[in-house]
């Protein structure tokens, strides 16, 4: 299996308080498995207040419903051993 690596990485975004917000992360590969998305160290999963998404088989979407301030903090993208953060 080819190593997946970033093609894009993700971006550090200023919002609102009730906001949402995406952020996005391209990949080399399509299909690309071992994904993980954290928000200051804990592990993200597809809810109501979390929508993970792939867009076009590469690009990974995560997008945060109505941030609160206790939503402040690093958002890590993981595929791999490879990282980004914002």
């Amino acid at each position: 299996e080819p190593d997946v690596t970033i093609v894009s990485g993700l971006k550090d975004m200023v919002v609102f308080e009730g906001d949402d917000v995406t952020f996005r992360c391209q990949v080399s590969h399509e299909n690309a498995r071992d994904i993980e998305w954290k928000l200051q160290d804990v592990a993200l999963q597809n809810n109501e207040m979390n929508e993970i998404s792939v867009e076009k088989g590469k690009t990974h979407t995560l997008t945060l419903r109505k941030v609160t301030e206790q939503d402040i903090g690093t958002i890590t993208f993981r595929v791999g051993r490879h990282t980004s953060t914002a």
